[in-house]
């Protein structure tokens, strides 16, 4: 007789291209996922997908099937990094014109942040890509109020604290600096909820305008604002250089 093929729950909706492992975690914990009817908000919950139904907001969902989708959209200021927003504020996948696939953002970016945002239907990569024990960097332009001091800088380079957590060593290039302003090139590979944000304010410069440019050696380029492309998978290799 043929064993059965367990899975943790997360790593099932991973797999299924409802969201990334993480945010099948935060679904799951939210009570929006249930399997043979019965609300599971335990993480590591094991499940056979042969035998069982699992709904996800009350939708039955099925083991991967369409084709795997990668997409590079340059996000403009003003959007949500979400497929639905209570607020009626414009959302992501407003820009997914020709789309069809169910795809999910990798990560987030602030609504007044701009530039490269992954969306896939991949969840094991979209994990590979959030985890920090996979240390994926990311570059952005930064441009900043003042001249900031050298040593400042130089703090933000080696760490500093940030909600009772040092940051981890960050490298930051200084592109051009006046007066008013300086523009810096920021590359981290953590993924803290507003983090340039306030390393800069921390040194009290604070950020007039951030841009992600890279994810990796995955480059944004000549991509216009609001519009998207489709990666190879040549080009996902560069992820993780």
């Amino acid at each position: 007789m043929a064993l059965k093929t367990r899975l943790r729950l997360q790593k099932f909706l991973a797999q299924s291209g409802i969201a990334s492992r993480r945010g099948a975690e935060k679904l799951i914990r939210a009570g929006r996922v249930r399997v043979d009817g019965k609300v599971v908000t335990e993480m590591g919950h094991q499940i056979d997908p042969e035998s069982q139904v699992i709904r996800y907001d009350n939708q039955i969902v099925s083991p991967q099937q369409e084709e795997l989708v990668y997409i590079l959209l340059n996000k403009p200021k003003g959007y949500v990094t979400t497929l639905s927003d209570p607020q009626g504020r414009p959302i992501i996948s407003a820009l997914l014109k020709g789309i069809t696939a169910r795809v999910f953002p990798v990560g987030r970016l602030d609504l007044d942040t701009e530039g490269a945002l992954l969306l896939t239907n991949d969840g094991e990569l979209a994990h590979k890509i959030m985890h920090p024990s996979y240390q994926n960097t990311k570059t952005y332009n930064a441009l900043v109020k003042g001249s900031p001091a050298p040593q400042r800088i130089n703090e933000l380079r080696q760490g500093i604290m940030l909600g009772g957590r040092k940051t981890a060593p960050a490298k930051i290039i200084l592109s051009k600096q006046k007066e008013q302003f300086s523009l810096f090139q920021v590359t981290i590979h953590e993924g803290r909820k507003r983090q340039i944000r306030l390393m800069f304010q921390e040194i009290g410069h604070p950020v007039i305008n951030l841009k992600r440019i890279a994810y990796g050696k995955l480059m944004l380029g000549s991509l216009k604002t609001g519009s998207y492309r489709f990666l190879s998978r040549n080009e996902l290799k560069k992820l993780f250089l």
